[in-house]
C-alpha cells in the first residue's frame, strides 16, 4: 500500500507542477496578446497628409500622363515566363509584351515571402522600414494568435497607416486608382486598400490557402467564402477590363495582384490538361489569358500606346515552378527566392525588344513613378528604392551601388552588380524523410554572380577586396537599421 500511496503522491505532484506551469504560460501568453495591439504614428500620419495635399498642385499638367498597370503574381518563378521559360508553358500575351517592351534580367522582390514583399513594392521602402517585415494572417485565426501575437507581439499585423503607398501618391496627383486581387497587408482599418489610396478594390485580403477566403468589393464581402477558385482568373480579368472601360480620359493606376500561381492551384475545366507543365502550367497559361484581355481592352479604348504595364512576382516559386536555374526558392535569400521576372511595356517611351542586366529591386517602383511624373518624394522618411526610369527607357546602368536581401527584419546578404556577400548565417537543410529541417550555421560567403549565378562557390579568398567592400556595406546597413529602423528623417 505504501508504494501505491507514494506513486499517487508523485502523480499528484507532477500534475500540480504541470498545471502550475500551464497557468504561468497562459498568463504570459495573455499578457503578450494584450500588448499586441498596433498603434500608428500620429506625427507621421500628419506628415503624410501634408505631403499628399502638396501633390495636388502637380496634378494633371498639360502633358498627357501615362496610365500605369502594375501586375504582381504570387509565387511566379523567374523561369516560368519570358527569358527564363523552358517552353513547357505557353504565355503568348506576356511574351508579346516582353518582345515589345523591356525585360530586366536582374530584378529582385523586396522580400522572399508575400506580405513584406508587397509592402516594399507599394511603399518604396524595405519591408522592415515600412513596418511590415513578416507575413500576416487573418485576424482571429489560430495562426494569427500564434505568429502575430504570441510569438511576435511587437511585430505589426497590418501596414502602418502612416506609410505612403504608390496609390496614395497617384490618387493625390489626379489619378483614378483601383486594385484587383490579393492585398495581404492587414484585414482591418486603417490599413485596408480603400484606406491606403485605392478608390476601388475587388479581391481577397489574403493568400488563397488562408481562410476565410472571400472576395470583397471595397469593404463589403461580394463573393462569400469559400470562393470557387476555378473562377478566380475569370473574375479578376472581368474586373480589370471593367475598370479600364470606366476611366474615360482620366489617367488611371491599376494594381492587379493575382493570387495565382500560389498553391493551391486550380483552373477552369476548359484549361485543365492544356499545358505540358501540368496543372501549374495550366494556371500560368490561364493567367496569361487574363493579360490578353487587359491588353485587348486597352487597345479597344485607345489606351495601349500611353500605358505603362509592369509585370513581376512577389517572390520566387514555392513547391512548384521554375526558379530559373538559380539556387533557392521562396522563403530564402538566395537568388531563387528573390530574383523574379520583370517586364515593362510602354510603346510611347520604351524601345522594344530589349533585355537589360541592370540590378534593381521592387522598392524601385515608387521612386521610378515619382521620377516619371516629376513628383517630389516625401521629406520625412527614407525611400530605399531608386528610380530605374533611365534603365527602362535608355539602357542606363543600375542606380544602386548595393542592394540588400532581408528575411523578416534580419539582413542576410548584400550585393553589387557582380558580387554577392552573404553574412555568417544558417542555411536550411533537411532530407525528404525529415519532417522538420534545421538551419545549419555557415561562415560568410562571397559569390561571383557574373561567373557563378547559381551561388555554388564561395570566392572570398579569390576576391578579398570585394569581400571587404561588401562586408562593410552589409555591416553599415545593419547599424543604420538598428539606429533608425523605420527610416524617419
Amino acid at each position: 500500500m505504501w508504494l501505491l500511496s507514494f506513486l499517487w503522491r508523485r502523480v499528484l505532484g507532477l500534475a500540480g507542477t504541470l498545471l502550475f506551469l500551464a497557468i504561468i504560460l497562459a498568463i504570459v501568453a495573455a499578457l503578450r496578446i494584450s500588448g499586441a495591439d498596433q498603434n500608428d504614428n500620429i506625427e507621421r500620419l500628419a506628415n503624410k497628409e501634408e505631403y499628399l495635399k502638396s501633390l495636388t498642385s502637380f496634378s494633371l499638367n498639360s502633358a498627357p500622363r501615362p496610365n500605369i498597370i502594375f501586375v504582381l503574381y504570387d509565387d511566379l518563378g523567374y523561369g516560368d515566363i519570358g527569358i527564363g521559360a523552358q517552353g513547357l508553358i505557353k504565355t503568348p500575351h506576356i511574351n508579346q509584351l516582353a518582345a515589345n517592351g523591356v525585360t530586366l534580367s536582374d530584378f529582385h522582390s523586396p522580400a522572399p515571402v508575400c506580405t513584406p514583399s508587397r509592402a516594399g513594392f507599394l511603399t518604396g521602402r524595405l519591408p522592415a522600414r515600412a513596418g511590415l517585415p513578416n507575413v500576416v494572417f487573418p485576424s482571429g485565426s489560430t495562426k494569427s494568435l500564434i505568429f502575430d501575437k504570441l510569438l511576435s507581439p511587437k511585430t505589426n499585423n497590418r501596414l502602418p497607416a502612416e506609410e505612403i503607398t504608390l496609390a496614395n501618391i497617384l490618387k493625390a496627383s489626379g489619378y483614378s486608382t483601383g486594385m484587383i486581387g490579393k492585398w495581404h497587408m492587414g484585414d482591418r482599418s486603417p490599413s485596408l486598400p480603400n484606406d491606403m489610396g485605392f478608390d476601388r478594390y475587388y479581391g481577397a485580403l489574403y493568400s488563397n490557402d488562408m481562410e476565410p477566403f472571400a472576395f470583397y468589393r471595397n469593404t463589403e464581402i461580394e463573393v462569400e467564402a469559400p470562393v470557387d477558385q476555378t473562377r478566380m482568373n475569370e473574375l479578376y480579368a472581368r474586373e480589370a477590363t471593367a475598370f479600364i472601360e470606366a476611366q474615360g480620359e482620366q489617367p488611371f493606376f491599376l494594381y492587379f495582384a493575382h493570387n495565382f500561381p500560389h498553391d493551391p492551384l486550380s483552373t477552369r475545366t476548359e484549361r485543365a490538361g492544356s499545358s505540358d507543365a501540368g496543372l501549374f502550367g495550366d494556371v500560368i497559361e490561364e493567367i496569361d489569358d487574363g493579360i490578353g484581355q487587359i491588353v485587348a481592352s486597352l487597345k479597344k479604348y485607345g489606351k495601349l500606346e500611353n500605358t505603362l504595364i509592369i509585370i513581376s512576382s512577389d517572390n520566387g516559386p514555392w513547391y512548384l515552378g521554375n526558379a530559373g536555374d538559380q539556387r533557392g526558392r521562396k522563403g530564402n535569400t538566395f537568388e531563387g527566392g528573390m530574383r523574379v521576372p520583370f517586364i515593362a511595356h510602354w510603346p510611347a517611351a520604351i524601345t522594344p525588344g530589349r533585355i537589360e542586366p541592370a540590378m534593381a529591386m521592387g522598392t524601385d517602383l515608387v521612386p521610378t513613378v515619382l521620377d516619371l511624373l516629376q513628383l517630389p518624394a516625401p521629406t520625412d522618411r527614407q525611400l530605399d528604392g531608386r528610380s530605374i526610369l533611365d534603365v527602362l527607357t535608355s539602357s542606363a546602368p543600375s542606380p544602386h551601388e548595393f542592394i540588400y536581401y532581408y528575411d523578416g527584419a534580419v539582413l542576410f546578404a548584400a550585393r553589387s552588380q557582380r558580387f554577392k556577400y552573404r553574412g555568417a548565417a544558417g542555411v536550411f537543410y533537411s532530407t525528404d524523410q525529415m519532417p522538420i529541417g534545421a538551419s545549419v550555421p555557415q561562415k560568410e560567403w562571397l559569390f561571383d554572380l557574373a561567373n557563378d549565378p547559381r551561388e555554388s562557390y564561395d570566392t572570398s579568398t579569390r576576391h578579398p577586396s570585394e569581400l571587404k567592400r561588401l562586408r562593410e556595406a552589409f555591416e553599415d546597413k545593419v547599424k543604420d537599421m538598428e539606429k533608425n529602423p523605420r527610416g524617419w528623417d
